[in-house]
């Protein structure tokens, strides 16, 4: 099963700016950005893109209660996707179905949840929950995913920093192909927002944003731009074999052309433009296509001032020439950085360009910063196109973790 061709037949989601892709694509085109203000423990009022999905859609109130916020995003964004797929799931061996998800950290929230309470009674102990573990363990989004289906087969979670969300679908084609499982569920999520941690680990590193809209906070390639805005989602997505999605008549949104995921072993934070570059080329020669045959290319850009600008290079050294059919545009401009989710989501918005033939812009951008002006850039407007048969989306993350993935129209 090496060679065996892997689609997408799935989609499930909640993002800032909509709940399912139909929402979040009608937004996308019409400029709605989902940023607001949120109280943060010991922090105070700050921007954060919020996901406003009804947790008990599936869940009963003492399943949210007992789990987690990724959880909860997990469970919402699987059955969303699994009801898209049209696959009757109750007839699908439950041993044989693979659950991917990547997340850039777990168990934050938790602890800081947990030390907070005890606080109130003199950091007595026996005030701890008994649930605290099942809710730090890395493979709980996942796990409480497993528990809800009643799938028997491998579910864990991927660490791969804001890698993460390209990383679950990754592998879960990776496994299609092994053999290892007939039917995947792969992507990402996040519930950064509820940790002070974060927020206040950005801020120190001064790359938090601050604006006086919330809705122009997130500015990628904009000389103003002055940080990320920190954000939780999740997307998640049903992958399977050509053949066993054709034997089911289901619908394909899309093709896993290629991918690579690389390391650039040079910094703790600041990203490596050669090995992002190096990342994007491997990905193109895995899916047998030049720079030339890419229409869309997604950017990981964050808004921080350095990192744009490096993401610019190593996109110039791959599409800087002979690529007039190449757009480019970025998400978090809508939605700001949905951590582990932030690959699977940005996707997933481009997706639909395959049937409109339409790329979303980067909003936001009222003044670009010269070292952010690539050939193809799509600013503030959408932009109708000839062709997308190819989308390339770049997730890269902290400890210099990168991933490139390439999907591509199905064509029989």
């Amino acid at each position: 099963m090496k060679h065996a061709r892997i689609v997408i037949t799935g989609v499930g989601l909640t993002a800032p700016n909509g709940n399912s892709l139909t929402e979040f694509r009608k937004n996308l085109l019409t400029g709605v950005a989902g940023i607001e203000r949120l109280d943060v423990r010991y922090m105070g009022s700050l921007l954060a893109g919020v996901c406003h999905y009804d947790p008990l859609k599936y869940q009963k109130k003492k399943d949210v209660r007992v789990g987690t916020r990724a959880g909860s995003i997990s469970v919402y964004c699987a059955r969303e996707a699994l009801a898209d797929s049209g696959i009757d799931f109750t007839t699908v061996p439950k041993d044989r179905v693979g659950i991917y998800i990547g997340c850039t950290e777990h168990g934050n929230v938790e602890t800081e949840n947990e030390i907070f309470n005890i606080s109130k009674f003199n950091y007595d102990t026996k005030y701890w929950s008994h649930y605290h573990n099942p809710r730090t363990v890395a493979n709980n989004p996942a796990g409480e995913t497993s528990l809800h289906l009643g799938s028997t087969g491998p579910a864990y979670t991927i660490g791969a920093a804001c890698a993460a969300g390209n990383m679950g679908l990754i592998h879960a084609a990776q496994m299609l192909r092994l053999g290892e499982v007939d039917f995947a569920i792969g992507g990402g999520v996040s519930e950064s927002i509820h940790t002070f941690g974060i927020f206040a680990g950005f801020k120190s590193q001064n790359a938090l944003a601050t604006h006086e809209d919330p809705k122009r906070a997130s500015r990628p390639f904009d000389l103003a731009r002055n940080g990320i805005v920190v954000s939780e989602g999740g997307c998640l997505y049903t992958l399977e074999r050509l053949e066993d999605a054709q034997a089911r008549g289901a619908k394909i949104y899309a093709e896993i052309a290629g991918y690579c995921v690389n390391s650039d072993a040079s910094d703790y934070v600041l990203p490596n433009p050669a090995r992002q570059a190096e990342c994007i080329r491997k990905a193109l020669a895995q899916a047998g296509l030049k720079p030339a045959d890419i229409h869309i290319v997604n950017t990981h850009a964050t808004a921080t001032p350095l990192g744009d600008i490096q993401e610019c290079e190593a996109i110039r050294a791959v599409f800087g020439e002979g690529c007039p059919d190449t757009h480019i545009n970025n998400t978090k401009s809508f939605i700001g950085h949905c951590m582990g989710a932030a690959g699977a989501l940005e996707l997933a918005g481009n997706l639909p360009s395959f049937n409109d033939l339409t790329v979303h812009p980067t909003i936001n951008v009222d003044n670009l910063d010269p070292l952010c002006a690539l050939p193809g850039l799509v600013l503030n407007q959408p932009r109708q196109v000839a062709k997308v048969d190819t989308i390339l989306n770049n997730s890269f993350g902290m400890l210099g973790i990168n991933s490139t993935l390439i999907v591509k129209r199905f064509v029989p």
